[in-house]
């Protein structure tokens, strides 16, 4: 994966800088990861968090630009401390000692060629829970064949279905198309998800976010994936847009989602006959406590990295 980092092609925007020698990407990073906080976090689907909590590590900065983002602080700001491989792989099996059912990574992809070093010193060390890859669904395809056998759970976004809607919002080109090809290699390379005694263990979930005004497309996405993936995927369908960061800038999506665009999803999952997943009840008093800009830092800077 090295390679892909020489060059960078991480995720699909391609910027081909090299990494390895700390020349900034387009997502702000250079050499080194940068982590803001981590946590065992009751909040994800639920055989992701489970009873004892998913243990989350939100990464810095990240290769989308969304204008809504509610992570922001991290994602767009850039808040966080820089982390060596050895330090992260001290993290995940810190999680793991508290009792989570799961090492939870948010939004790594541009971070990807080091998280897998990291994830192979845990191991080497005793690190036993599944690994989850939780992406905004911009990874490029090689990085994603490059993941085999180090991820068991892809938690992947599919935000938009019409490409207009990505640059606008997001700031990135050609997302329907390469989202796609990434998120069907995901689901080829782990299959469907696998449950045990509550705890998902293995495989594919597809998170759609509803945005206002079918920003989203949530149609067309629907559509892909039952055509191309089927509908026994499980799928997580999110209420919770709340209008954050530059949002108030436009127009289109300065408000929270209406009850009629929630029960126009929900009719269309029925008709397309989808039958695994979790939808998000309606909820005009959404919890502001599951917002990223309420989460404090917690990982202590550190000059000397490896």
């Amino acid at each position: 994966m090295k390679n892909i980092a020489r060059h960078c092609g991480l995720c699909n925007r391609k910027c081909g800088v090299d990494r390895l020698i700390g020349e900034p990407g387009a997502c702000g990073t250079g050499r080194l990861m940068a982590v803001h906080s981590y946590q065992a976090h009751p909040g994800e689907e639920p055989p992701i968090s489970g009873t004892m909590g998913s243990g989350t590590i939100f990464f810095s900065h990240c290769p989308m630009a969304c204008v809504y983002c509610q992570n922001y602080r991290f994602s767009q700001e850039g808040e966080g401390a820089e982390v060596s491989v050895t330090e992260l792989s001290g993290i995940m099996l810190e999680l793991e000692s508290r009792g989570c059912h799961n090492v939870n990574l948010v939004s790594p992809t541009h971070y990807a060629h080091l998280i897998v070093q990291a994830i192979d010193l845990a191991r080497e060390n005793g690190l036993s829970v599944p690994l989850v890859y939780n992406t905004g669904g911009y990874d490029s395809l090689r990085t994603v064949l490059s993941l085999k056998g180090k991820v068991d759970i892809y938690l992947a976004d599919m935000k938009y279905s019409g490409e207009r809607e990505a640059y606008e919002y997001s700031g990135i080109a050609s997302y329907p198309e390469l989202n796609r090809k990434a998120v069907k290699a995901m689901h080829e390379q782990v299959g469907g998800l696998v449950i045990d005694n509550g705890i998902a263990t293995r495989g594919l979930i597809i998170r759609i976010l509803i945005l206002p005004n079918d920003i989203a497309g949530v149609s067309g996405t629907l559509e892909f994936i039952k055509k191309e993936i089927g509908t026994d995927v499980h799928l997580s369908v999110m209420s919770q847009y709340y209008p954050v960061y530059r949002s108030g800038k436009f127009a289109k999506i300065s408000r929270r989602i209406n009850e009629p665009e929630y029960l126009a999803v929900k009719h269309k999952i029925d008709e397309l006959g989808f039958l695994n997943g979790w939808i998000q009840p309606f909820d005009p008093d959404f919890d502001k406590k599951l917002l990223g800009e309420t989460f404090e830092p917690n990982v202590k800077k550190n000059k000397s990295k490896i």
